[in-house]
């Protein structure tokens, strides 16, 4: 299986970047329970004919469809290691706490946070975005709300841009507080929320008889990789007292490449942060990650006191720092150790090379749409994603679709303005100008056939729906 594992990362270049999932192989998976043994040469046999061969193609050097890193062969041990201890680290004291421990003292310096700062590992910036809410929310109202929740209490605002991730609305969902009281603040040309109506819409609300209690700032929107003016943010925030967060799920680690550094100007005064190492660091996933300015935030929201988590002094009960007193998990795996051998292995340096070559992809992408008559830029380029059109972006869609399934290059399709658009979000390491070429080539090939007409034994579903994709 190692072997296998590690053949395949090092061939992924040789491959389809996806392939259709044939009837037989789907048909498979949904065969009887196994009640009865099967040996474990059996089983593998079905990954490595029916798994392997049919993933989503994100490790590909050619995959440009959504914000999803690459992958390494140092994460892949790592997670396998991982598993070998099988640790739980909802609290105990044992290494892989401090190894969790170390990751986020070091996030703590990568993005100037003070001494008070505390941090956890989560499957996504989704989840993470659930408990800085949940924070903020504590804060706002005081750790009464755990008990007593929201009845009587103050109707609370907050605010994000329209290009905001689908994921603030649902956790204002979770949260109890609902997504009616997310405040959509419209964006500038260059897609970053507009400073001006955001203190408009605070000052409705305020004099409306709400609470405002949260502002969401963007370092990198999904659908352009736009990152708002995260400086003027910090201090509307500070001047109305509302917790800052900053969604940076895309491209806060952008932070380590000195050359996009000032983009981020502002970022050390948020309250919290949520990233993931599975973006632009490249670990495998899942690898989420939530950084707060002062970890007595999350006690306040979450710590519970239960008779099968009495602490000692000594013994494996014994440790200072339990997360289960710090987010919604009891049973957490050890996703730190993927992520701190990744870090150590190749260095913060080398990764915020990866980050900066993958912006200059991204810039000789958009070069080669401006020197196309038939193509056209639909957003500026910030960072690392390049959303363009075809004549007059009717066959978009269908030229994603075709795309993807000649399985060298893979955009995904999203909407800006109104009109669909093709989204090329250039993360993987593995990724190199040819394979950018090779995705103008595609696209005016296809664009070209005014049949857009479909290889044998495939017919197209028409136009996929994409909005707010990762």
């Amino acid at each position: 299986m190692l072997d296998d594992a590690l053949d395949h990362i090092g061939g992924l270049s040789e491959r389809p970047l996806w392939q259709p999932i044939p009837a037989e192989v789907r048909q498979a998976f949904d065969a009887p329970l196994p009640l009865k043994p099967t040996p474990l040469a059996d089983v593998y046999a079905d990954v490595r004919d029916k798994v392997l061969p049919y993933g989503s193609g994100n490790a590909h050097p050619g995959f440009m469809g959504w914000v999803q890193g690459g992958g390494t062969a140092v994460g892949m041990l790592g997670d396998m290691l991982a598993s070998s201890l099988n640790s739980n680290l909802g609290g105990r004291d044992h290494v892989p706490l401090e190894v969790e421990r170390q990751v986020g003292r070091w996030m703590r310096d990568v993005f100037e946070f003070p001494a008070t700062a505390d941090g956890l590992f989560f499957t996504g910036t989704s989840q993470a975005t659930l408990v800085a809410l949940v924070a903020a929310r504590t804060r706002a109202l005081g750790s009464q709300v755990r008990r007593d929740g929201l009845i009587g209490g103050p109707r609370l605002t907050a605010y994000a841009s329209c290009e905001a991730h689908a994921c603030i609305s649902r956790a204002m969902e979770f949260a109890g507080v609902g997504s009616s009281q997310l405040r959509s603040i419209a964006t500038d040309d260059g897609h970053r929320i507009d400073v001006d109506a955001l203190r408009a819409a605070i000052l409705s609300d305020r004099a409306d008889g709400a609470k405002p209690f949260l502002l969401v700032g963007s370092a990198g929107t999904v659908n352009t990789g736009a990152i708002d003016d995260l400086a003027a943010l910090a201090e509307i925030a500070s001047e109305f007292g509302l917790h800052f967060h900053v969604d940076g799920a895309l491209g806060a680690l952008g932070v380590l490449a000195p050359e996009l550094k000032p983009l981020y100007t502002g970022i050390s005064s948020a309250d919290s942060i949520a990233f993931d190492f599975h973006k632009w660091a490249q670990v495998p996933y899942d690898a989420g990650f939530l950084l707060v300015a002062d970890g007595r935030w999350l006690r306040d929201a979450f710590s519970t006191n239960a008779a099968y988590l009495t602490r000692t002094t000594q013994g494996i009960a014994g440790g200072d720092w339990w997360p289960c007193d710090l987010g919604p998990d009891l049973s957490r795996g050890f996703r730190a150790l993927k992520t701190w051998l990744t870090i150590r292995t190749y260095g913060l340096e080398e990764l915020g090379r990866v980050m900066a070559r993958t912006c200059s992809l991204a810039t000789l992408l958009a070069d080669r749409i401006d020197a196309e008559p038939a193509l056209t830029l639909l957003a500026p380029v910030t960072l690392n994603v390049v959303c363009f059109s075809y004549g007059d972006h009717s066959a978009n869609g269908r030229i994603v679709e075709r795309l993807q399934h000649e399985g060298e290059v893979a955009p995904s399709l999203t909407i800006i303005n109104g009109v669909p658009a093709i989204r090329a979000a250039i993360v993987n390491h593995r990724t190199r100008a040819d394979d950018v070429l090779r995705l103008v080539e595609g696209v005016l090939r296809i664009g070209a056939d005014e049949t857009l007409s479909w290889p044998a034994g495939h017919s197209g579903s028409g136009c996929p729906g994409a909005s707010h994709p990762r």
